[in-house]
C-alpha cells in the first residue's frame, strides 16, 4: 500500500480532540491499493462480505445540552471502494460529543449518509440507547478450537506454503485466539480471533495454527488481513465453500469484525466476545 497516501491520514499523529461535527475527519483508503497485492481484481472479487464494526463511545447533545451515551453498529460492505480508516472514524464520532441533536434518529441520518459518502457504498447503521442494548458476551467462537494443539513454531512472517491439504472430505467450522498482526502505518499490536468454516478437502490443523500464528510480525490493517487468509486458504487448499470472519479486541471504543465468504446469503455475526 502506497505509505505516501497513507501519511495524509490521521494514523501516527498527534491529532486535537475535536468535538464540533466534522465528517472532513473520516479518512477513506480504497481497497484496491491492497486488493492488487492479492491477485484481486476490481471487476472480479472473490468473496463476499463486510466489515462490522462496534462503536462503545458514541455520544452527542440533545437539543438542551444533555449528554446522550449510545453504542453504535456499522456494517460496511466489502465491495464498497473504500474502507474507512479506524482512527479516523474514531475522531469523526468524537467530533459528535458537543454536537447538538434532536433525536437518535436525526444522528443516525447523518453517521448514514457521511459514512456511506466515505466508503462509496450504502453503509449500515443502527444506533441503541444501553437499555436496548441485548447481546451476550461469549467466551468461544463457533466451531472447534486450535489452540491446545502441540506445535512448534518459529515462522512469524505470513506463510501460506504451511498450509497443506489431505484426500478426506469434510464440512467443518474451526476457530482461534491466536491472530495477531500490526497496524499496516504505526506497527502497535492488533489482537484478534478468527473462524474458518469450509466445505472441501481436510486442512491439516497444525499446519493451519502454524498459519494463523505466522501473521505475528505481518503489517496490515484488519480487513485485508482477513481477505489475505481467505486468498490464501481458496488458493492453497480449494475448498468448495469458505468463510473467514475475524474479531479484533476495540482500540479507542472501536471493534472491528471484517468476514469475506464464497455464499451469498450474509447474516452478521453478532457475537460480543470476552476481549471485546
Amino acid at each position: 500500500m502506497d505509505k505516501k497516501f497513507l501519511n495524509e491520514g490521521p494514523l501516527g499523529k498527534n491529532c486535537g480532540y475535536i468535538s464540533k461535527y466534522d465528517k472532513t475527519l473520516l479518512f477513506p483508503i480504497p481497497r484496491e491499493m491492497q486488493r492488487k497485492k492479492l491477485g484481486i481484481s476490481e471487476e472480479e472479487t472473490p468473496f463476499n462480505g463486510f466489515d462490522l464494526l462496534n462503536s462503545y463511545e458514541l455520544s452527542w447533545l440533545n437539543d438542551k445540552g444533555k449528554p446522550l451515551v449510545t453504542i453504535g453498529r456499522f456494517v460496511l460492505p466489502a465491495h464498497s471502494p473504500a474502507l474507512i480508516e479506524s482512527k479516523s472514524l474514531k475522531l469523526y464520532l468524537n467530533s459528535l460529543n458537543n454536537t447538538r441533536f434532536s433525536d437518535l434518529e436525526s444522528v443516525k441520518e447523518v453517521i448514514q449518509k457521511d459514512l456511506s459518502e466515505a466508503a462509496g457504498a450504502e453503509v449500515k447503521v443502527e444506533i441503541f440507547e444501553l437499555e436496548d442494548y441485548h447481546i451476550s458476551i461469549n467466551s468461544s467462537l463457533p466451531g472447534e478450537n486450535l489452540d491446545s494443539l502441540d506445535i512448534e513454531i518459529d515462522t512469524y512472517n505470513v506463510n501460506s506454503d504451511l498450509l497443506s491439504i489431505s484426500d478426506e472430505i469434510c464440512d467443518e467450522t474451526l476457530n482461534s485466539n491466536l491472530l495477531k498482526s500490526n497496524c499496516l502505518v504505526t506497527g502497535q499490536p492488533d489482537w484478534g480471533s478468527v473462524v474458518i468454516h469450509y466445505q472441501g478437502h481436510k486442512i491439516n490443523r497444525e499446519n493451519l495454527l502454524k498459519y494463523i500464528i505466522s501473521f505475528r510480525s505481518h503489517n496490515e490493517f484488519h480487513e485485508h488481513c482477513v481477505e489475505r487468509i481467505f486468498c490464501d486458504i481458496m488458493k492453497q487448499c480449494r475448498p468448495n465453500m469458505l468463510t473467514v470472519y475475524a474479531k479484533y479486541t476495540r482500540r479507542g471504543g472501536l471493534d472491528i469484525n471484517p468476514l469475506r465468504t464464497t455464499e451469498t446469503d450474509l447474516h452478521p455475526a453478532y457475537i460480543r466476545l470476552v476481549r471485546q
